[in-house]
């Protein structure tokens, strides 16, 4: 461009590239593509996030050195899902703890990642967050976690709710045990045991499990209410794991949520989340023990994203991060003061200490 003389071909570099030469001055050069260069880099490291390889079998040599070089500025790429609008018939909600971290997803019925949300808890303003970025469904699946029933009425009224069957049962045997040592506690986890066994067809037999619980209530129902004088002067309820486990399935009779499908023929747990994506979610962070917590947020995502599409789509969708510049104060001149009042160590007049101080 020097010479303004057109190039001309000079064979090719060892690597397979062409090589140009400047008839006029002689001066030989490559034709650069940075933007080739960055996808490639972007590939491997992506490719390396969510694999099973180590950064020296990627890059060839014995460190990886090389490829954490080449690579270090694809930490500040955020992936991105594209926006769901579809309306799908049934939505699973589920959380997993990240670091310090609490991952909010939104599974399909159908097997899909429909939107994720980073929070420091499961709170409702965290779910209305991650509801907000999903088309109302006909039904949502969730295990009943705090803040979902509140966010749920506030952003999509007119949806119904179903409880994990799987959840409650674990929660069920966390009050009781899986041996619990009274006639009343065995019964009630026998019962809800049995909810495995309704299917969506069985609606007599749901009205008939409905019928059983309210018996055992006329049974059982005085021992969740009798209450022992501790040491201390205080009252305590006597059957207090019994007393929790009776209102847990008490709750979800009254407000409907338990055999909602049967009606509308939703999943009835949130399995395909909590043992699909979040177990694998849990292999990927386990491939790469020692990541920061920032890292494992962005292996997460990328994570999420190529369960939903192919590599090259996802990296035409993704956004570079942004930084924030620091905020710096203005510099003032620095002034010297010839006489002051303040002390300075050149003086000889700070307190002095150690060894040099003693008479």
């Amino acid at each position: 461009m020097i010479c303004d003389a057109r190039l001309v071909k000079n064979g090719k570099t060892a690597a397979g590239t062409q090589r140009w030469r400047c008839p006029s001055c002689g001066a030989s050069s490559v034709r650069r593509r940075p933007d080739v260069t960055r996808r490639e880099q972007t590939v491997r490291f992506v490719s390396w996030l969510v694999g099973k390889h180590t950064q020296a079998e990627i890059d060839g040599t014995g460190t990886g050195r090389t490829f954490r070089r080449q690579t270090a500025w694809c930490w500040d790429l955020e992936p991105r899902l594209p926006a769901a609008t579809r309306i799908h018939h049934a939505v699973l909600v589920d959380g997993i703890w990240i670091a310090d971290w609490c991952l909010l997803i939104a599974l399909s019925d159908t097997g899909r990642v429909l939107a994720w949300q980073w929070s420091g808890g499961e709170s409702v303003a965290a779910w209305k967050a991650l509801l907000e970025q999903v088309e109302a469904p006909g039904i949502l699946v969730s295990d009943g976690g705090t803040g979902i029933p509140t966010a749920l009425k506030t952003t999509w009224p007119e949806t119904k709710h179903q409880r994990c069957l799987f959840h409650i049962q674990a929660r069920i045997t966390r009050h009781l045990t899986r041996t619990p040592r009274t006639d009343a506690g065995r019964a009630l986890r026998g019962l809800v045991m049995g909810l495995s066994k309704i299917g969506e067809d069985d609606e007599d037999d749901a009205i008939a499990w409905q019928i059983t619980l309210d018996q055992w209530w006329r049974t059982f129902g005085h021992l969740t209410k009798e209450k022992t004088r501790l040491r201390n002067g205080q009252l305590a309820f006597t059957h207090d794991r019994l007393r929790k486990a009776w209102s847990l399935i008490h709750g979800v009779v009254r407000n409907q949520t338990l055999f909602t499908y049967i009606t509308y023929g939703n999943p009835r747990t949130t399995s395909p989340l909590e043992g699909g994506i979040n177990s694998q979610i849990r292999d990927v962070l386990r491939r790469h023990r020692g990541l920061s917590e920032q890292h494992q947020k962005r292996a997460v995502e990328w994570f999420l994203v190529l369960h939903e599409m192919p590599l090259d789509e996802a990296i035409a969708l993704v956004q570079p991060r942004t930084r924030q510049p620091a905020e710096t104060e203005p510099e003032t001149p620095e002034q010297i003061s010839l006489y002051d009042t303040g002390l300075d160590a050149d003086e000889g007049l700070w307190s002095r200490a150690g060894w040099a101080g003693r008479a």
